[in-house]
């Protein structure tokens, strides 16, 4: 007998439920998708993404409509109200079924008292839309949906134009951007393909192998994707691999990897590398990245590993070229997980940036002379990007801050930054750094290779 269902609202309701008790969507939602119709997947990503990206303006509208506050327990019906309201706003839904359905979820949420609440509720705002809105028109969390600490550190790294358009970003769906295999097709080639199944799509601008399509499609549906002819990977994660400098013979690492985009593309880029090393800490990420090597044919030593221990996997061969894609606060990608508004914390920050400067330190020390790491975030603070990266040249005397040179993104001290771009790429960070003298080990090494 198949597995009873669950109704796709109730799954949305408890997704977001579940995200504000800490736990990631990208987790959630693909387990959450296996326990609903087929048919209904699409809706419940819809509503869940929907639902998160304007939680914070959302959450502000439930403290005057709800004027007793939920228990805890009760957080299900809190966010099930929560995700009305996103559908009333911005989906294309007859109000009466949004309102009819949400009312007949408390049911699947095993909390059929809360049914006259649901629908008081929503019915009310119906009809107060207007003036709640009024009443938070100066308000600047409401007006940008995104938490009050964040719009203040954007604010103070930025200017007020390009901060309003990192929000304005934000709250935006994210395209779907591919990169194409090199070693199977050139980009022109894969745009003939892709006209020919009718799939509208435009070269990107600035990375020589991307393509951002008109919309967002199954990957089932794009030719030669299961023989690998392309991968998604937006545009400025595309941006790491030329920074590398590949050449033939390098023995390049692949640091805090998964899911293993650019590990692909380093592969496809350069043929003839002595080795890649691909290291990563969680053994279900690097799954993935197994996958993705699997399905394009190509093969890397793949390590299970805090890359920082360098006793745990590091076996005293110095790399070539070290790409560090450190953990971040994801600032730059919030409109790809959009629960990083609820999830992330002002405290992560400054966590978060010594978890970033002992990574570049202990992986300096397995980085041969005149070698080039490339420090990489999807955060748009600089307390993560140039603050780190001069905090650790200031500490030593063999780094040398290379110029990036490049027309995407924009100056900064250390690197180059990029902002997230209706329609584009995402928000990145990139420095470049070479190893300019020698160690004592060092020698020894290039010694006996």
């Amino acid at each position: 007998m198949s597995k009873k269902r669950l109704n796709v609202r109730v799954a949305a309701a408890e997704v977001v439920a579940n995200v504000c008790r800490g736990q990631s969507l990208s987790t959630l939602l693909p387990a959450y998708s296996e326990r609903v119709e087929e048919k209904d997947r699409p809706l419940l990503k819809e509503i869940s993404f929907g639902c998160l990206r304007w939680y914070p303006q959302i959450s502000l509208l439930l403290k005057q409509l709800i004027k007793k506050p939920l228990r805890e327990k009760d957080l299900e019906i809190h966010t099930l109200i929560a995700c009305g309201i996103y559908q009333l706003m911005h989906m294309r839904i007859s109000d009466h079924a949004v309102v009819n359905e949400t009312v007949t979820a408390t049911k699947g949420l095993s909390r059929p008292w809360a049914k006259g609440l649901v629908n008081a509720v929503l019915r009310n705002f119906q009809r107060e839309m207007p003036r709640l809105m009024e009443s938070y028109a100066d308000q600047p969390v409401f007006l940008a949906a995104h938490p009050k600490w964040l719009l203040k550190k954007l604010e103070l790294a930025w200017s007020p134009a390009v901060a309003a358009d990192i929000v304005s970003a934000n709250n935006l769906r994210a395209p779907m951007t591919l990169r194409v295999n090199a070693r199977r097709n050139s980009r022109d080639e894969y745009l003939a393909k892709l006209q020919n199944a009718n799939i509208g799509a435009k070269k990107t601008p600035y990375s020589d192998v991307g393509i951002v399509l008109d919309e967002a499609i199954d990957v089932a549906k794009l030719p030669g994707f299961v023989q690998g002819d392309s991968s998604v990977q937006d545009e400025a994660a595309q941006l790491a691999c030329s920074l590398l400098e590949l050449s033939s013979g390098q023995v390049v690492l692949d640091a805090c990897c998964a899911p293993g985009g650019k590990t692909c593309h380093i592969l496809e880029s350069e043929l003839n590398l002595q080795s890649l090393v691909a290291v990563d800490s969680e053994p279900r990420r690097l799954n993935r990245v197994e996958e993705n090597l699997c399905r394009l044919n190509l093969q890397a030593n793949l390590v299970t590993a805090d890359v920082s221990a360098l006793d745990a996997w590091w076996d005293k061969t110095f790399f070539d070229r070290i790409l560090l894609d450190a953990p971040c606060s994801a600032t730059g990608v919030i409109r790809r997980h959009p629960d990083i508004k609820i999830l992330r914390k002002p405290a992560d920050i400054d966590k978060l940036a010594k978890i970033q400067l002992r990574l570049i330190e202990s992986l300096w020390q397995t980085l041969g002379n005149e070698g080039i790491l490339v420090y990489a975030t999807c955060s748009v603070l600089p307390e993560e990007n140039d603050l780190v990266v001069k905090a650790f040249a200031q500490s030593r005397t063999d780094v040398e801050i290379m110029t990036i040179n490049e027309a995407w993104g924009v100056a900064t001290v250390c690197g180059r930054q990029l902002f997230p771009v209706a329609d584009g790429h995402d928000g990145f960070y990139y420095a470049k750094l070479r190893k300019t003298s020698p160690s004592d080990l060092n020698a020894d090494n290039k010694a006996g290779r």
